[in-house]
């Protein structure tokens, strides 16, 4: 099979394109015929050298989620039989023609979904429901979502919609906000000067109640506005850390107004934590994506020989969405 081979940690030029046999199903596993397999952050830090993939996962193949089609089945995998439509998100190794999957991370793909849709749909998805789920989001909240126009913010305004709450969102970029209420994006700031004002800016949009919570996907100094930004009891759950790894937080804000900061990440999670996450989408998304209620957002779609392209557009920051790979020109 082909895969996306990273010979070395480095730029996007030591992406090479090479013939790797395909892997054989273990027990509860299936092997599947990837139809698309979607970039993520994680993919290009692995590829820096700054992220090592979890134990079992492919040091040198990228590629977190995945839609595509069931070859064959390994001793004890009893959902799945041969040709069903599948998409998930597992640790490593995507972005190839041929990956395994334990039966478990799998959801079946509606019908109605093309399978560069289906590509771009898990880990965006998956993100976002899990941490409103941590967040325990309801109807007539205000949520803020950082970095509103990457494929986890896009999912999570849509989500949040769904629940009958009130998306706001930040951007570095005006145009982004604006595509974003195409997505249900309530309001949006623009961050591109940073956040100061922040916190008042959404006690504007919120008639001075504040955020009931805030998703940050980036870290550094959007913590303290965050926080700053939140509701009493309000919850952060931080997703992410593109903008600093490291951030001071006003604590007297946190103990007055009784706040929960909580920390999330998905790729390290144990086989039974990803098997749950996985039900729970496959419970409250999948039937949005097949009504069509909730949509992936694509921004480019690149065939598995360009990939290093596909990682050249990822860092800069540009899109609007996902990335996706195509691993065949077959799209239903």
């Amino acid at each position: 099979m082909r895969a996306a081979v990273y010979a070395g940690a480095g730029g996007p030029e030591v992406i090479r394109v090479e013939r790797r046999p395909i892997p054989q199903p273990d027990h509860g596993e299936v092997l599947i015929r990837v139809h698309a397999s979607a970039m993520n952050r994680a993919d290009v830090l692995q590829r820096q050298g700054r992220y090592p993939p979890p134990p079992g996962a492919p040091a040198d193949i990228g590629g977190m989620e995945l839609a595509g089609t069931v070859v064959s089945l390994g001793s004890g995998a009893q959902r799945w039989r041969a040709g069903d439509r599948v998409f998930g998100l597992i640790s490593g190794g995507a972005h190839a023609d041929f990956v395994v999957a334990h039966g478990s991370t799998l959801a079946a793909v509606p019908d109605t979904m093309s399978w560069t849709d289906a590509g771009a749909a898990p880990e965006a998805f998956i993100t976002a429901h899990d941490a409103l789920e941590q967040a325990a989001a309801r109807e007539g909240d205000y949520v803020l979502v950082h970095a509103v126009a990457s494929g986890v913010g896009l999912a999570a305004i849509q989500l949040v919609r769904a629940r009958r709450a009130t998306p706001l969102g930040t951007s570095r970029s005006a145009e982004k906000l604006e595509r974003a209420r195409d997505f249900g994006l309530a309001a949006g700031f623009p961050a591109q000067h940073g956040v100061d004002g922040l916190a008042d800016w959404v006690l504007l949009r919120t008639e001075d109640h504040g955020a009931d919570i805030v998703l940050d996907l980036l870290g550094g100094e959007y913590v303290p506005a965050s926080v700053k930004s939140l509701a009493m009891r309000g919850r952060l759950i931080l997703i992410g850390t593109l903008a600093g790894a490291e951030a001071t937080v006003p604590l007297h804000v946190v103990l007055r107004r009784r706040l929960t900061i909580r920390g999330t990440v998905l790729r390290s999670r144990t086989f039974d934590e990803r098997a749950h996450d996985t039900r729970g989408f496959e419970r409250d998304v999948v039937p949005l994506l097949a009504a069509d209620t909730v949509r992936p957002v694509v921004d480019t779609v690149l065939p598995l020989e360009r990939i290093a392209e596909a990682h050249e557009i990822v860092e800069s920051n540009r899109t609007f969405g996902k990335v996706v790979i195509r691993m065949t020109d077959e799209e239903a």
